[in-house]
């Protein structure tokens, strides 16, 4: 019989090529029951290491190669790495529980159809583990053919033979979870769907009656046909068209060294394979973008992991192999074994040490890559060709395997076995695990609205909530730094708008006076929205008596002297003016309904000398713009004072001049009186209505773009640090903006509490360094070169949105921050070139006109 064997592996036809197709007889949550044998399926959860630093690598790279080692030593393993189409219909469902005010349904629609349009694929990764040989199944699978034939045929799996295969798989997916692969037992709906899309047909995946699927309903899973070539097969659909073109590659060469991160990963950078299509199959509507498309080959590969002795034993012969070679080169004229030899036998003696010391072993696999195009045969060659090429860079030999086509689809298949042993590989688990087909990017939240999408070696939605930190107990503080009119304000815009669906209370602070188009964005889509600026047309809006109504007169009776305060005239504050102006605010407050400009005209009216001359200053300085806002008196149809009902309030203040830490009071010019007293409305608001009990319930979000306005002063920085150690217990989150990460590091209060960090292009080294401290990574020359290349395209031009992204679970990774519609791509363009009939600030000046 061996001899018969191995007649049949030098003709080409060994192993089990000619084996039938897997017969399934039932379906289950982490299982697959075929006739033969049974199978324990396990969906594996990807780790982020496209940003992971070298030290954290190494770590996880042992503790993969130690589970191959001790957890699957002597099993059977079966890996897939699939793609799927993004169900970007889902977002609408999901966000019936994400967003309640506006017009939600438009806004998720709009990002519904910009998935669809970059049409992002899904990646799943799977992992399937022989558990056992069903017994008395072999024989009777002999008697199949004819039971078959006369339609008589019954396979049915056993309740106790479930149960056992149950609690088989369940000891096995424990281990796994352990493992850097967090492995969870697959659903039985992942499994019918791995074997459904074989088949390239629409129908519907059939639903599981208590918790199984077998009989005709499994049947039908594997209801079409596939049409093997040399090169290829052809998926035929129930019409008789050729649904796809599939080719199966092989993998026969590899280096003799491979690094990690680089050419060793070779499982890994599956996603970065792109290929130019044949524009004739694009249609006439050619977009630039559609020249480069992903390739998204899949990959199959059985393995075996070798129990170490029998590792040992394999070593050692090839090391006594490579031995006797030698000495019998040494008896012969030429005296010369070679190089090849003489490493062979030391890297060998090596192994064996090793193997006795670590956790190392051998693995021997049979790796597959599958090609697929729904478009036509000529693209599959050209995607085929792609995939070579690329992995030649890699200094990887693929090929396609040419007559074999049948046996190497039907090798990949779940349930199925190894058909073609003569192509396969042996390694250390090491280098197998090297391979990384768990790693890529990964970053942001789990669910939440999303913002853009991952742009590392593997694609993904990017999801962020501003306001989620409070609910999950966790810290509420959001950065986001880097140059100017690299995407920083407008990605901390579409994340407002974000709460603001969510129904909260949003409060952004526009040092610059340049994002008034997100009150324009927030009327598009039928948010309450409202925009207070400095001018005697939006006098009174911030009034502290109407911002602090709801707290009672007690907190504007200490705030107001304060503020009037600020804004007098030192030397009226060195003749003791600040008794007469706390008379006022308590007389004013005694008629009710105050008003600061009552103070003020109370002030004049006063028989004092000094009262009236504090009151003229004042009266004088209300009537200027930064003085208008906070205690002008309103006019009749003037702007409504900033209010705590949900929706998005833009204040704009440009043109404030904050002094700095080390300016004495005395010294400050009246600009900067008037531009701290103004700031005093805007931070007594903020604490206030964060602070309110009534309020608690509520979502509430604070922007603050260009913060280092507020960082250059002692007040702005006193103000930072307690609403980010607060946040979380009044349910506030807190979300900055600033060109220089190095004045947020002395904020230990701030720096605390920070969720989630945007990183974008910074030039500098002082702020790169800083930037990479914030992000969590090593500051070095490999990270200031990251930063300073992030937001680039290969041709230099600024990439707007574009930024490095640590999110709450301290996970690094690149992310596009991507605007659905170019209608709100011009709503909240903050450049000098924004179209005026998208700005209310604008739209007013215009009206007057």
């Amino acid at each position: 019989m061996k001899i018969v064997t191995k007649i049949a592996e030098y003709l080409g036809v060994g192993g089990d090529r000619s084996a039938p197709a897997p017969h399934y007889v039932a379906l289950a949550d982490g299982l697959l029951v075929t006739s033969t044998h049974t199978e324990a399926w396990f969906t594996l959860g990807s780790s982020n290491t496209d940003l992971m630093s070298e030290s954290a690598r190494d770590a996880e790279l042992d503790e993969a190669a130690a589970a191959l080692t001790r957890t699957l030593a002597g099993a059977d393993v079966h890996l897939r790495v699939l793609w799927s189409p993004l169900a970007a219909d889902d977002y609408l469902d999901e966000a019936a529980g994400l967003f309640t005010s506006g017009h939600w349904q438009e806004w998720a629609q709009a990002r519904v159809e910009r998935l669809e349009h970059i049409a992002l694929p899904s990646r799943h990764l799977l992992m399937g583990v022989r558990l056992t040989e069903r017994t008395g199944q072999a024989t009777a699978s002999g008697r199949r053919g004819l039971a078959g034939a006369l339609g008589v045929e019954t396979t049915t799996v056993g309740a106790r033979e479930l149960a056992q295969l149950d609690a088989t798989m369940r000891r096995l997916g424990r281990r796994l979870e352990a493992t850097p692969w967090r492995a969870q037992p697959a659903s039985v709906e992942m499994i019918a769907w791995m074997i459904a899309r074989e088949q390239h047909r629409a129908a519907p995946l059939p639903s599981a009656r208590s918790g199984l699927i077998s009989g005709a309903s499994l049947a039908a899973l594997t209801r079409g046909r596939v049409l093997p070539y040399p090169d290829h097969l052809r998926v035929v659909a129930a019409t008789g068209e050729t649904a796809a073109w599939t080719a199966v590659l092989t993998l026969t060469g590899f280096p003799e060294t491979m690094h990690s991160p680089g050419a060793g990963e070779w499982l890994r950078v599956l996603s970065e394979i792109s290929y130019v299509p044949d524009v004739g199959d694009l249609g006439d509507d050619l977009d630039p973008d559609s020249l480069i498309l992903p390739v998204s080959p899949e990959a199959s590969v059985r393995l075996r992991v070798m129990p170490k002795r029998e590792a040992m034993r394999t070593a050692d012969d090839v090391r006594k192999s490579a031995k006797e070679q030698r000495r019998s080169a040494a008896q012969h004229s030429a005296e010369d074994p070679g190089l090849a030899i003489e490493e062979t036998e030391g890297r060998m003696a090596g192994l064996v040490r090793d193997m006795a010391r670590d956790d190392i072993t051998l693995v021997e696999d049979h790796p597959r890559l599958i090609v697929t195009s729904t478009t036509s045969l000529s693209d599959l060659r050209a995607r085929v060709d792609a995939v070579v090429t690329f992995y030649g860079g890699l200094g990887i030999d693929v090929s396609t395997g040419e007559d074999e086509q049948r046996e190497l689809w039907l090798e990949a298949q779940a349930g199925d076995q190894l058909r073609v042993p003569d192509l396969g590989h042996t390694r250390d688990v090491v280098a197998l695990a090297g391979s990384w087909w768990w790693g890529g990017a990964q970053v942001g939240d789990d669910e939440g609205p999303i913002l853009g999408f991952l742009t590392g070696s593997t694609p993904g939605l990017y999801r962020h909530d501003l306001t989620a930190g409070s609910e999950r107990g966790d810290a509420t503080t959001t950065a986001y730094m880097g140059r100017s009119g690299r995407g920083k304000s407008t990605a901390l815009a579409v994340g407002a708008l974000d709460a603001a669906m969510r129904g909260a209370w949003v409060l952004l602070l526009d040092f610059k006076g340049d994002l008034g188009g997100v009150v324009a964005a927030a009327r598009r889509y039928g948010l309450n929205t409202h925009l207070i600026e400095t001018g005697p047309q939006f006098s009174g809006s911030a009034d502290l008596f109407a911002l602090l109504d709801r707290e009672g007169s007690e907190r504007a009776q200490i705030e107001v002297p304060a503020q009037l305060g600020i804004a007098m005239p030192p030397h009226l504050r060195a003749r003791g003016a600040e008794t007469p102006v706390q008379h006022a605010v308590n007389a004013v407050i005694a008629d009710g309904a105050p008003a600061t400009w009552k103070v003020i005209e109370y002030l004049r009216r006063a028989a004092d000398p000094l009262a009236q001359e504090a009151g003229e200053a004042l009266y004088e300085l209300s009537q200027t713009a930064l003085g208008a806002p906070f205690m002008g008196r309103p006019a009749a149809d003037g702007a409504l004072p900033l209010s705590t009902d949900p929706g998005i309030y833009v204040v704009q203040m440009p043109g404030l001049s904050l002094p700095g830490m080390a300016d004495r009071r005395e010294d400050w010019s009246p600009l900067q009186r008037m531009s701290v007293a103004l700031m005093h409305s805007m931070l007594a608001f903020g604490v206030t209505t964060a602070g309110r009990r009534d309020l608690r319930g509520l979502r509430k979000l604070v922007c603050v773009p260009e913060v280092h306005v507020l960082t250059a002063t002692r007040e702005g920085r006193a103000w930072l640090e307690y609403i980010a150690r607060v946040g979380r217990a009044l349910s506030t989150g807190l979300a900055l903006d600033t060109q220089d990460p190095a004045s947020l590091l002395p904020l230990v209060g701030v720096v605390e509490q920070l969720s989630a960090v945007y990183g974008f292009q910074l030039t500098t080294e002082a702020q790169q360094d800083a930037l990479a401290e914030l992000l969590g990574l090593s500051p070095g020359p490999h990270t200031r070169a990251l930063i300073q290349s992030i937001g680039i395209q290969p041709n230099g031009d600024v990439r707007h949105g574009h930024a490095i992204v640590r999110d709450r679970r301290f996970q690094c990774a690149t992310v596009q921050i991507d605007l659905p519609t170019a209608e709100l791509q011009r709503l909240l363009d903050t450049s000098p070139r924004a179209d005026s009939a998208y700005h209310p600030a604008a739209q007013a000046e215009e009206a007057l006109a």
